[in-house]
């Protein structure tokens, strides 16, 4: 039995490696969209769970300083309300960068105009709701 130590054609082609490359740029150019998608999706979530937070943070400062009914209620206060070292806590920003700014006692907190243009093409108005 003669095993060939010297093989010379043992290589891949240009064309076999264009082609492997090609069909990984294809598989890139398809997944992409969906990873982004998901991403921005994923912020609007985050959005969302902030809006919450903050509902709930200026409800607590109303009960313990007596506030009423449309009282204002400074960032300051409802941060105070929050986890501490979380971004939420430190800024008073969504994830974006956009103030959520004062806020009032029993009114429900708005979406950033800034924060739901941005994110208006994986959301629409249910997924706000009720913050609208």
């Amino acid at each position: 039995m003669k095993f060939l130590r010297n093989r010379p054609n043992e290589a891949f082609t240009l064309v076999e490696i264009m082609i492997v490359v090609a069909i990984i740029a294809l598989l890139a150019a398809i997944a992409v969209p969906g990873f982004l998608r998901a991403r921005k999706r994923s912020q609007a979530s985050r959005v969302l769970n902030d809006l919450r937070l903050i509902d709930n943070a200026c409800d607590m400062y109303a009960i313990e300083n007596n506030k009423k009914t449309n009282d204002p209620v400074a960032v300051a206060d409802w941060t105070n309300y929050l986890k501490k070292g979380t971004n939420l806590y430190l800024t008073g920003r969504d994830i974006l960068g956009n103030t959520y700014g004062p806020q009032a006692v029993d009114d429900i907190p708005a979406v950033p105009s800034a924060t739901k243009t941005a994110l208006s093409d994986v959301t629409d108005v249910a997924f706000w709701s009720p913050y609208n």
